[in-house]
C-alpha cells in the first residue's frame, strides 16, 4: 500500500509561481511513474506531468515550458514546480503513483489551486 499527501496549493496571481509536493508512506517499488493529474471543475481529470523510475518526464502541450516535475527518491517526494501560471491552470491537483510492475495506482486528495487576480 502506499499513501499520497499533496501540498503546496493556494491562490497565486497570473505569472506567479507555486511548487507543489507529494509525499509516499509505503512501500515505494522500483519500477514506477510519478504523475500530476488535474480536475478542474465540469472537466475530466487530465494528465499534466509524469516522471518515471528511470527519470523519463512527459509534459501536457499546455504546460511544457512553465511546468517541471522532478523527485527525491530518499524522501519518497514528487514536486511539479508551476511557474507563468494562467487562469486556465485553475484546478485540483492530484499526485498519482502507478506501481508498474502490478498496475497498482494509488491517488493523494488532492491541492486546490487558483490562479486569479
Amino acid at each position: 500500500q502506499v499513501q499520497l499527501v499533496e501540498s503546496g496549493g493556494g491562490l497565486v496571481q497570473p505569472g506567479g509561481s507555486l511548487r507543489l509536493s507529494c509525499v509516499a508512506s509505503g512501500n515505494i517499488l522500483s519500477i514506477y511513474t510519478w504523475g500530476w493529474y488535474r480536475q478542474a471543475p465540469g472537466k475530466q481529470r487530465t494528465l499534466v506531468a509524469k516522471i518515471t523510475s528511470n527519470g523519463f518526464t512527459n509534459y501536457a502541450d499546455s504546460v511544457k515550458g512553465r511546468f517541471t516535475i522532478s523527485r527525491d527518491i530518499v524522501k519518497k517526494t514528487v514536486y511539479l514546480q508551476m511557474n507563468s501560471l494562467k487562469p486556465e491552470d485553475t484546478a485540483v491537483y492530484y499526485c498519482n503513483h502507478l506501481r508498474a510492475t502490478t498496475g497498482e495506482e494509488y491517488w493523494g486528495q488532492g491541492t486546490q489551486v487558483t490562479v486569479s487576480s
